[in-house]
């Protein structure tokens, strides 16, 4: 395996508010060995305004646990800070000061031996026994392809929508492109972060004038080309929260539908004459990561997948004090039995996928993302087998904050 840190310049985008505080780590890289001290800075970066007169602090191992915590002068506009790793693990410093009546906050990342980084949990039993269960539940299904061709203004470009049937009366929706006329393509799916939304022609078309067969699915049943406002209207009502739904049972859940979808979507490109037999690649951000690891772990004809912060890593994460990200089930277990909760994301977890999968991995993973907290993502790479790469965005959160993850 490959382990790329990536030291980016630039600013540290504030998590609300104005983005006037830098949080940093004395390597660039933010990646330290066991037992090292981390000499972290914190400095107000805007020249307009003066520096709040103090600044407070929390440190947290994995995300989660609290380690240290206090105030610090910072009326100069600089604060430095120290901690300490005494194991493999992540570190968060999170910073807040107060302007008014608001309070804004920042923070920066740090991981100490990424690569010894383990599960907090192991895999369920049965966990492959029961998937094999689900794939031939779908197989069971006729896959029935409806493919409607719609017209786009890239040049040399064919473009359309399709419908295909999944579990237990559900759809899979969905866009492709592929060069006009083209024969003997490889193929790649994309597949979609969380929100409930339609999709847009350019995700497919780009690529098609690539000169790849390209298919996108919605991670939903739900047509892909409506108003903003049905859309709207799905995640304020029966889509609200979706990620959280059914999560007492593995059978209810519904991420199990969504998983099946990817899997049905590398079988349809399989199905194509225009496919070229050899190249199957996915790829997604954020949930669009989690449902990449999925599919390559579930799918033995992926051929490569690519992940950006991939979210769905450590679902059970809290037994190791980690913090646990989209879709957040220790969260969402109010009024439900938590240990259903809990026994049923086993069978969900990037971790579990990761261990069975047999292509070539490209993970990028931010050292200050919050929602998809990078232990859990280090705990799935680390489970891989094939060759795969990890690129370490020391100053990226979860979104591409000035750049963070361009690399």
């Amino acid at each position: 395996m490959q382990w790329l840190a990536v030291g980016l310049a630039g600013v540290v985008g504030a998590v609300a508010g104005p983005e006037s505080v830098e949080v940093s780590p004395d390597r660039s890289s933010g990646v330290y060995r066991v037992g090292d001290e981390v000499r972290w800075t914190v400095t107000w970066t805007d020249e307009t305004r003066p520096a709040p007169a103090s600044v407070d602090y929390v440190f947290k191992r994995g995300g989660a646990t609290e380690v240290a915590s206090g105030t610090v002068d910072f009326a100069a506009g600089v604060a430095r800070l120290e901690s300490k790793f005494a194991a493999p693990n992540t570190m968060l410093l999170e910073v807040s000061w107060r302007e008014g009546e608001e309070t804004f906050k920042d923070q920066g990342g740090a991981v100490a031996a990424p690569e010894q980084i383990g599960l907090a949990v192991e895999a369920p039993a049965d966990f492959d026994a029961w998937w094999a269960e689900k794939i031939a539940e779908l197989a069971a299904v006729p896959m029935h392809p409806r493919l409607a061709v719609k017209e786009t203004a890239v040049p040399g470009v064919a473009y359309g929508l399709i419908t295909m049937d999944n579990i237990r009366g559900s759809e899979i929706h969905g866009q492709w492109a592929k060069p006009s006329g083209g024969e003997a393509l490889p193929a790649l799916l994309r597949v979609q972060w969380a929100g409930v939304y339609g999709l847009n022609p350019a995700w497919v078309t780009e690529r098609a004038a690539a000169g790849w067969l390209t298919l996108n699915i919605l991670p939903h049943d739900l047509p892909i080309d409506e108003t903003e406002a049905y859309y709207a209207e799905q995640r304020a009502g029966p889509l609200q929260d979706y990620f959280g739904q059914g999560n007492e049972d593995r059978e209810t859940s519904y991420f199990l539908r969504m998983y099946l979808s990817c899997y049905r979507a590398v079988e349809y490109l399989k199905s194509r004459p225009d496919w070229d037999g050899r190249t199957i690649v996915v790829t997604g951000t954020s949930q669009g990561g989690q449902q990449t690891f999925v599919t390559a772990g579930l799918h033995p004809d992926v051929t490569a997948g690519l992940a950006l912060v991939p979210a769905g890593a450590d679902f059970n994460g809290t037994v190791a004090g980690r913090a646990v990200g989209f879709p957040f089930w220790p969260t969402m277990s109010e009024g439900k039995d938590a240990a259903a909760v809990a026994a049923a994301g086993g069978y969900f977890d990037i971790v579990n996928f990761a261990a069975r999968i047999k292509c070539p991995m490209l993970v990028g993973v931010g050292l200050r993302d919050t929602v998809c907290p990078p232990v859990g993502i280090f705990a799935a790479v680390n489970q891989l087998k094939p060759y795969h790469e990890l690129v370490i965005l020391p100053t990226s959160g979860h979104q591409n904050e000035n750049g963070s993850q361009d690399a």
